[in-house]
């Protein structure tokens, strides 16, 4: 009987010594290009729980299908960009640094974002090589910089998580212990680090 060696993931050897990312909080990442914000059902659920909203109003309102699966639904800007429902322009604080002045764009559902948005930066495609890292990194400044360094443990982790993870990439703290709102499938609250 012969068995399989396994092999070391060679796309993954880069980053063996982990990576920085601390989210800035630009909203970079949630306009661009047309694109999906893929969300599940139990996500959709903890967001109408959230939005105190049925879970059929969430879809109608938030939600479209996309060959049989739920995204977030995108608005065009006049820039031509399309940016996600729930990325919301405020007035931004000239004391803070943020460019250009006046203008700051946020998730306005941060605490109940879906799997896909917790996960960003560490997607298979932005790891696949330095490069993509680096290319990734142009539009998003917190990628490479910043206090937080994540293990090669934790970029796995994070790049296959199929539910929210406990410790995901973010920058603000959040407690939230109500039924269905941040809780792991397990039932553990999520309680993000800054």
């Amino acid at each position: 009987m012969q068995l399989d060696v396994l092999q070391p993931d060679s796309a993954a050897a880069w980053y063996a010594d982990g990576l920085k990312f601390t989210c800035t909080q630009c909203g970079n990442c949630c306009t661009g290009p047309a694109g999906f914000v893929w969300i599940s059902e139990v996500e959709i659920s903890r967001l109408a729980g959230h939005l105190q909203l049925s879970v059929e109003e969430v879809v109608e309102r938030y939600c479209r299908t996309v060959a049989g699966r739920l995204s977030l639904k995108e608005r065009r800007t006049p820039e031509g960009n399309y940016d996600c429902i729930f990325l919301k322009e405020q007035p931004a604080d000239p004391s803070s640094g943020t460019a250009p002045p006046n203008r700051r764009k946020t998730c306005s559902i941060y605490a109940f974002r879906p799997l896909q948005c917790r996960t960003w930066p560490f997607w298979p495609e932005n790891l696949s090589s330095k490069r993509s890292w680096k290319i990734s990194g142009k539009r998003c400044h917190g990628m490479g910089r910043g206090n937080r360094h994540f293990t090669f443990k934790q970029i796995q982790a994070l790049r296959d998580a199929t539910d929210w993870p406990m410790n995901p990439p973010t920058s603000l703290k959040v407690k939230k212990k109500a039924e269905g709102s941040g809780q792991n499938a397990d039932g553990k609250v999520d309680e993000t680090l800054a």
